[in-house]
């Protein structure tokens, strides 16, 4: 039976989303409701995507007795307040990122998907492509010896964007584009803690950060080096060093097609979309949908490619850098 989705928010994301589902059988996924705060917006979304529901609320979206999980593509300010109302609707969430604005907002939506024994996951799509897959597989093989040093850059030129800019929006260069960075990180040290992290960063006017170099201490003598930008364009790759060779992920390192393992090169080619795309490489959100759909059938209630523990420790470390850096969010004081 296909797994039905429910998608909250009728924006960018989840038009892309809604593209990358239909290159899946659709026997295995079908999109069966969109929810938008604007009922003539959904009904629009509807008609372009053949979705055939539509709702004007998202509490509508949540007392649909026939949604196997809701793909949550609102603006992250909102990923709080309306994932618990998923979550506590005993709906099962993929969230995309950033999970939400801080680590306590996090730990609230992970403890009410506990307590609803319902499945929940941050939506790094980057742990859903095959890339990562393979660097997972080639780290347990120990493919480069021991890892000494793990770089990560992801810099797209955004000060155009209101969304990347303005603090109200949750804005800045690492909620949006440099969790991506330290997910890789922390998905090559298996999940472990750092020992100690330094972030200098410059902000914008309004507040947020602007450009950001983080550099983390692991156990065993191990670095990370991360650098983010929504100011200048980066190579946007990553790299693992280690004492027999080195694994490079090119750029975009956050939805890879190719991989470079000690000079041999690897291309993972995704199919194409139905439909222009408003994202790079967004085809490759099918992967993320695919894990979902795997995690339902077998009874899991989190995602072994991206764990709860892993999306709480990487908002932990995300508010430390915020810390360091001078950037305080209006969900901070609350």
């Amino acid at each position: 039976m296909a797994t039905r989705w429910g998608l909250c928010g009728a924006g960018k994301i989840s038009h892309d989303f809604s593209v990358a589902v239909k290159t899946l059988p659709a026997e295995d996924h079908q999109i069966a409701a969109i929810a938008s705060r604007s009922r003539e917006r959904a009904k629009e979304f509807a008609k372009n995507h053949s979705i055939p529901k539509v709702y004007g609320s998202y509490e509508e979206l949540a007392r649909d007795p026939n949604i196997d999980v809701v793909y949550l593509g609102v603006l992250h300010t909102e990923h709080w307040r309306v994932g618990l109302l998923f979550l506590k609707a005993g709906k099962n969430v993929l969230c995309e990122k950033p999970f939400a604005m801080n680590s306590r907002q996090v730990k609230d939506l992970v403890e009410a998907a506990k307590k609803n024994n319902v499945f929940l996951m941050e939506a790094i799509w980057s742990r859903c492509f095959p890339v990562h897959a393979e660097v997972r597989k080639l780290l347990a093989e120990e493919a480069v010896g021991e890892v000494k040093l793990v770089k990560a850059y992801f810099g797209s030129p955004q000060l155009h964007i209101p969304r990347s800019v303005e603090k109200e929006l949750g804005g800045g260069a690492l909620l949006d584009i440099g969790v991506y960075c330290l997910q890789f990180v922390l998905m090559v040290f298996n999940g472990e803690s750092p020992e100690s992290i330094q972030a200098s960063g410059v902000l914008l006017d309004s507040g947020v950060d602007e450009s950001v170099v983080v550099v983390m201490k692991f156990s065993g003598k191990r670095m990370a080096l991360c650098a983010f930008s929504i100011a200048a364009r980066f190579q946007n790759d990553a790299v693992i060093s280690g004492t027999k060779g080195s694994i490079k992920v090119l750029g975009p390192m956050h939805c890879p097609t190719a991989l470079v393992v000690n000079d041999k090169k690897t291309e993972y080619p995704l199919p194409e979309p139905c439909l222009p795309l408003n994202f790079t490489n967004s085809t490759g959100l099918r992967y993320e949908a695919e894990e979902v759909r795997q995690c339902l059938l077998k009874g899991l209630k989190e995602s072994p490619r991206m764990p709860l523990a892993d999306s709480i420790l990487l908002t932990e470390i995300m508010d430390e850098i915020r810390k360091q850096v001078g950037v305080v969010f209006n969900q901070d004081k609350q």
